[in-house]
């Protein structure tokens, strides 16, 4: 891994540039998150960014890591997002993307024809929050039962039973 802060504020330096250049105002920010580049993007240009992010020979993250999505219950209109964790393996560079959108449109582009592993990610997300991957070849439950109404990781329902006193969810960070 990227060993020095240094090194890190140069790689976010330089894809920044890069997106800035490519997508002007669908950066939306940047920052540096511990050893993680991080840059949020407005969800329309979601996948031309990781598109580019892939295919543009300077960066090369040709690898998807993680996709999880995000629950913020607290934020109006941008109450969701997604993130997306990339890796450019020769060069030992890895950075996240992020996007939020709000809870009453929780629609995204599928990803799956850049990264074939996006398919269980994106389903996994899709069973577990609801987010719908368009475009997405086979969107349906992965661990849940099909029968279940309801996205288990929300944070629409406490976490503890709420006939026990002796616990409440503040404990969890909530």
């Amino acid at each position: 891994m990227i060993t020095t802060e240094e090194n890190i504020k140069t790689l976010h330096d330089t894809v920044l540039a890069k997106l800035k250049e490519n997508f002007g105002d669908a950066i939306i920010s940047s920052a540096i998150d511990y050893d993680f580049p991080v840059f949020v993007v407005r969800r329309e240009n979601v996948f031309a960014v990781l598109k580019f992010l892939k295919e543009e020979a300077e960066l090369n993250f040709h690898f998807l890591t993680t996709m999880c999505a995000l629950h913020y219950p607290e934020n109006p209109g941008k109450e969701f997002g997604m993130m997306y964790q990339l890796h450019n393996m020769p060069k030992n560079f890895r950075i996240r993307l992020k996007i939020f959108i709000p809870g009453n449109d929780l629609e995204i582009p599928t990803v799956t024809s850049l990264w074939a592993t996006a398919n269980w990610m994106e389903r996994q997300e899709y069973d577990f929050f609801g987010v719908i991957f368009t475009g997405h070849p086979n969107l349906k439950r992965i661990l849940n039962m099909d029968d279940i109404t309801f996205f288990p990781l929300r944070k629409e329902f406490p976490l503890e039973d709420q006939t026990r006193d002796d616990k409440n969810d503040s404990m969890f960070g909530r």
